[in-house]
Formats: structure tokens, sequence, C-alpha cells
């Protein structure tokens, strides 16, 4: 069962007078196509042909069934919500299109945009990041709270932003949809560019899978980790052994004349947010 994304959380996000201004007795009207511009706010760069046209038809057929919603800009309007109805319009070669005027400011069409892009399930991961980041850039909102109002889980938000970090050729491969999140993610846990670009290039010529990748970077981890063990207190050994296995990750235990220091090793940011929740922090980002 889906949940449910737009409630408490959305409410609380958007202000009184954007709550003022809709009401159920809000009249749609229409309004000619070549008097609304686009929304700057845009979080999807591509738009699949085929299903735009299968839009289009339908259109011609039945009409706009869900009108846009736009705010005045000038003499003019500008689209808040509903781009691919929009632009099939276009293609449907209508002259208008069905609207509802609404008095927002910039922060709610910012807002309303962006949200009502990101709950669409045909977004590839880029995109997705990109609404995610101009989320966090332009409202000041943490991926928690972007998480909560979208009905995701925190941990989902902040992996998908960290796809952002990739070499621009492994974003190019995702977005032609030829490397999925999975493998993309998996790809981050490598160390240096160019080795980025090299397991990316594999996943899509020679079909690696998720799991060749993490088998071959854990070696990697295991080589960094190994250290001997030779002379060390056995008392210390055993804390660090019990700490590691709480933590999941590599831990040294540095006894000095006076007091000590304790070093966690992370090998990725997985790794680190992991650690982090593991002691109870509350990543809020």
């Amino acid at each position: 069962m889906r949940k449910k994304v737009l409630g408490r959380g959305l409410e609380a996000l958007i202000s009184q007078d954007l709550k003022d201004s809709i009401a159920e007795t809000e009249r749609v009207r229409e309004i000619a196509l070549g008097e609304i511009d686009p929304n700057p706010h845009q979080p999807r760069d591509h738009f699949d042909d085929k299903h735009l046209g299968e839009l289009a038809e339908s259109i011609k057929r039945n009409g706009v069934l869900q009108p846009v919603v736009v705010r005045r800009a000038g003499d003019r309007y500008q689209l808040i919500v509903g781009e691919r109805r929009l632009r099939a319009s276009e293609i449907a070669e209508k002259t208008t299109i069905p609207a509802i005027v609404r008095n927002v400011d910039d922060n709610d069409a910012l807002k309303l945009a962006l949200l009502e892009n990101l709950q669409r399930e045909d977004l590839n991961p880029i995109e997705e990041a990109r609404g995610y980041l101009a989320l966090k850039q332009r409202t000041g909102l943490s991926s928690k709270e972007i998480a909560s109002i979208l009905g995701k889980n925190r941990s989902t938000v902040a992996n998908t932003l960290r796809l952002l970090n990739l070499p621009t050729e492994v974003i190019g491969l995702i977005e032609a949809g030829r490397l999925r999140a999975g493998h993309a993610r998996a790809i981050l846990s490598v160390d240096g560019e160019k080795e980025q670009i090299a397991w990316a290039r594999k996943v899509v010529e020679d079909g690696f899978t998720v799991r060749d990748i993490e088998l071959a970077v854990k070696p990697e981890k295991k080589k960094r980790r190994r250290k001997s063990t030779k002379g060390r207190d056995p008392v210390l050994a055993e804390f660090e052994e019990r700490l590691e296995a709480v933590l999941g990750t590599r831990v040294r235990i540095l006894p000095r004349k006076k007091g000590g220091l304790i070093t966690i090793e992370f090998f990725s940011d997985n790794d680190l947010e992991s650690v982090l929740e593991r002691i109870g922090i509350d990543l809020t980002l």
C-alpha cells in the first residue's frame, strides 16, 4: 500500500496565504497556451516523447481532465503545476488549457512545483536528486523534512542526493537509463573518479552486477583494515572487537600516558552514516 504523500507534512510546509487561496469555489478558466510561461524550477530534464504523445492523443479525444495551476506574472502567467499537460496540449495543437490561477509568492510556488514533480514515479534518479537539492538549497528544508513530506525514508533521500557526487559521465549514463540507481550507489563506494567511470562502463558494456562491484570493493577495504595485533593489550583488543560488532566497522583504541584515542574507520558516505546512526546521531543534514 502506497503511503499518502500529501498530508500533515505539506500542510505544515505551505504558508497560510496559500491555504487561504485554495478554495472549492476556485474557478477553472481557459487560458491561451501562448500566455503561459514554463516553470523555471522544473526539476525534470527529460520528457518521454512516447508518453507525451499518448497523453496528447488522450487530450485530443477527451480534453484536459485536470487543470494546470498557474500564477500571474505581469500580464502573463507562470506555470506552477502541470508541465506534462501543458506540453501535451501543445502537441495536440490546442490553443487553450483549463487552469486555476492562484495568488502565491515565489517561495510557495517553488515548493509546490518541486513537490509536485518529486511525487511523480517516472523521474529518473538524477532528476529526483536535483529536485531534492533544489528544495534543500532554496527552501532550507533538511533531508529528514523532505523525506517526511514525501513519505520516504530519510536515508532514501540522502542516498539519492549522493548520486550527484558521481562523475559527469556516470551521471549521464543514469539519465539515459543505461545505469540503474542500485549500480550507481554501489559505484559510490569505489575510490577515485577514474575507477568509478571504469566500473560504470563495465556495468553498461559487460553486464556487471551490483554484487560484482561489492565483491571487488570489499577486498580493498579488508587490506586497509588488516593490521598486526601482536603485543597489544588483550583487554583493549576485546573492547575493540565489541565496538566493531556494534558499529560494523574497524575500531582502534590507542592508549596514551593520559587518556587515549579511539579511531573509527569508514570507507564511504554510507559507512559514515551507518556508524553515526548506530551511536544515536540524528542525521538531519
